[in-house]
């Protein structure tokens, strides 16, 4: 399951869980598009549980969709992934440190409010908020 919510101007969530299809990524990946047509600076919670790799068809779609994706990179600011997996916290984490102008942060699911917390911070308190 993939699903979108824009829970503010400057806010989208994503939950991803289990397994996801090619039309699953391909309704996910336009609604998260569209979404965030016109956002600056933007936040993006997003949690994934019980984690399962995506058909061959769904991870088709989402390469047909990289150069919107990689568009996105400049409308969001910051990224708290919620998850159940460390491992998978530590490749979010990483692909922060490589990707421009995308700070990434990972928390465990049960740590949804430091996640917000993170989110919410003013710049100037960006790194200061407690983990």
């Amino acid at each position: 399951m993939l699903k979108i919510t824009k829970v503010s101007p400057q806010r989208i969530d994503v939950a991803l869980s289990g397994s996801v299809d090619s039309i699953e990524m391909q309704t996910g990946l336009d609604q998260l598009i569209a979404e965030a047509a016109g956002m600056k600076n933007g936040r993006m919670l997003y949690r994934i549980t019980n984690l399962e790799l995506p058909t061959l068809g769904a991870i088709a779609v989402e390469l047909g969709h990289l150069p919107s994706l990689f568009g996105l990179l400049g409308k969001l600011d910051r990224c708290a992934v919620l998850c159940d997996s460390a491992w998978l916290r530590q490749m979010a984490e990483f692909e922060g440190a490589i990707l421009p102008g995308l700070d990434i942060k990972g928390f465990a699911l049960d740590d949804e409010t430091a996640a917000e917390d993170w989110l919410n911070a003013a710049p100037a308190d960006f790194d200061d908020v407690p983990v």
